[in-house]
């Protein structure tokens, strides 16, 4: 059961990531590499502040802010200066590696005696429960800590994703899911096609960061390592959930993207519990993202070919 609740609540975590990878791939088309960097960047600040003693809540805040200008200077290199939009991206996470690199002083920043947005959890929920330090879950004991935790991820997501469907809907929003769609179109009708591309790379790395500043809080550390594969991971989450979900509506998708993130980790969880290698763990993630990817068309072949056969 720790074992579940554990993929579960790293699983929630990592959807604000398949959020933001889905703003960039989705709504913008924006092949955005700054993923591996800015994760890393969210969790970076934030562990850096909190072993210096900053309140929580103000160290995940600039954990997010320090993605959202990752992300925008990425737009910038962009529409600026006419730089490929993969060679932005590949160009800002290179530099964020030493940048990461200055901000902890060295590889890894532990946070097992810091108090942690999981702290506050943790305390929250033994209020609540008088003091236990476990629970009872369908006969299974689960610690206080990660039942607090998990519930506490669960709101930040259904926060975070109904203020996202709420803006995308918002005038400004609108424009902004516009400009992915027909990008003369909205530029004709006097949107800056620059601007929106700029603020849309800041909140999907700005949500991106904020995974990692939320994920080392969790886990009670920081490494320069951790943002290695992420991008595939976000890819691979947002991929799932369309396939689950389907592509009918925005909120459909956001639902998708969340429910892709956890089933994700919950297979990868439950590899390793069936004794997969850690070291091949990546190879596994990159078979997972092209099952996902030629999925979908393989089975529409089949449905075409049985079509044929049915009408002959």
């Amino acid at each position: 059961m720790t074992l579940l609740i554990g993929a579960w609540t790293i699983g929630l975590i990592l959807s604000l990531l398949a959020l933001g990878v889905f703003i960039s791939f989705r709504i913008f088309d924006f092949p955005d590499i700054t993923t591996e960097g800015s994760i890393t960047l969210g969790a970076a600040l934030t562990a850096t502040l909190l072993v210096h003693g900053t309140d929580p809540v103000l160290a995940t805040a600039a954990g997010f802010c320090g993605g959202a200008l990752a992300g925008a200077t990425t737009g910038v290199l962009h529409t600026r200066f006419k730089i490929h939009g993969l060679l932005s991206g590949i160009l800002v996470m290179t530099a964020l590696y030493s940048i990461n690199l200055h901000i902890m002083g060295k590889s890894n920043v532990p946070l097992l005696s810091e108090v942690t947005l999981a702290t506050h959890a943790e305390q929250v929920g033994t209020s609540a429960l008088a003091g236990a330090a476990n629970l009872n879950v369908l006969g299974w004991e689960v610690s206080t800590r990660d039942g607090a935790v998990l519930i506490f991820s669960f709101a930040v997501i259904a926060l975070v994703g109904s203020m996202l469907y709420t803006f995308f809907r918002t005038n400004l929003g609108t424009a902004m899911r516009a400009t992915g769609d027909n990008a003369q179109m909205i530029q004709a009708l006097g949107a800056n096609v620059d601007n929106m591309i700029i603020v849309g790379l800041a909140l999907a790395n700005g949500l991106i960061a904020l995974a990692g500043a939320l994920l080392a809080q969790y886990q009670g550390f920081a490494d320069v390592q951790m943002g290695i594969g992420m991008v595939v991971w976000g890819l691979a989450s947002v991929i799932i959930g369309e396939a689950l979900i389907g592509t009918q509506g925005l909120g459909l998708m956001i639902v998708g993207a969340v429910m892709g993130s956890i089933l994700f980790r919950l297979l990868v969880a439950i590899a390793l519990r069936a004794g997969l290698d850690p070291n091949d763990l990546k190879l596994i993630t990159a078979i997972f993202v092209f099952a996902a990817l030629i999925l979908p068309n393989l089975l529409e072949s089949v449905k075409s070919s049985k079509a044929r056969v049915t009408n002959a």
